[in-house]
């Protein structure tokens, strides 16, 4: 299933320069440039509450866009830089890529866990302990998964999900390059403090017989 791209509107700026965006700044607007696609650069203005929403939001610099102008064709776009008032940290400028669908992009896609019942660990009281709720994918921008699949049938206590054990979707590959975890099962909190509780009795009866055998 492809992922949703999340609209975003903006307005074309009349004027470029200082003057053009500081005029937009007082309208409550943060102007942009959009560039790319060897077409010429688009100056735009967004409205700054939406925007800055967003950007609290997160991964703003690793979401695909639709960006939508009025008068303008629909695009694909990914932000490429965001420059902030160095005192109030709020956004001033905004740059934007146009991607083709055949563009290939970095974006986080969510992870899906299928199948709890079917983990021998979990049915025994072990808890799933998620460490990448997302993944980072290098994917095609006109082909983004929704999310990726992870089975946790047949899963025993200490047993990991690595990024090497899940199905990807065609086209995707993981941007870091090493077999990281994703997931695992750890054991129930009593089991664990029991194990602990042992290895203490063991290694205290470790010592009685070397103090013994010393003497």
């Amino acid at each position: 299933m492809a992922k949703k791209i999340p609209d975003l509107e903006a307005e074309v700026r009349t004027g470029t320069g200082k003057g053009a965006a500081r005029q937009a700044r007082r309208e409550g607007k943060v102007p942009g440039i959009v560039y790319g696609d060897h077409k010429d650069a688009l100056p735009i203005q967004l409205d700054f509450n939406k925007l800055l929403t967003r950007l609290r939001a997160g991964r703003f610099m690793s979401t695909l866009f639709n960006l939508k102008v009025e008068g303008q064709d629909d695009v694909r776009v990914i932000c490429r830089g965001v420059q902030r008032d160095v005192v109030k940290d709020l956004p001033t400028h905004i740059d934007f890529m146009r991607l083709r669908r055949t563009s290939r992009v970095n974006l986080f896609i969510h992870v899906d866990f299928i199948n709890h019942e079917a983990s021998p660990g979990l049915k025994r009281g072990g808890t799933l302990v998620v460490v990448r709720p997302e993944v980072e994918l290098m994917v095609t921008a006109g082909d983004i998964p929704d999310h990726i699949t992870v089975d946790l049938t047949g899963l025993e206590i200490g047993d990991g999900i690595h990024i090497n054990d899940v199905q990807l979707p065609s086209g995707a590959k993981p941007v870091i390059d090493r077999n990281f975890v994703i997931a695992n099962v750890a054991a129930p909190s009593g089991l664990r403090a029991s194990d602990n509780a042992e290895g203490d009795e063991g290694a205290d009866a470790d010592a009685a017989e070397s103090e013994a055998e010393e003497a």
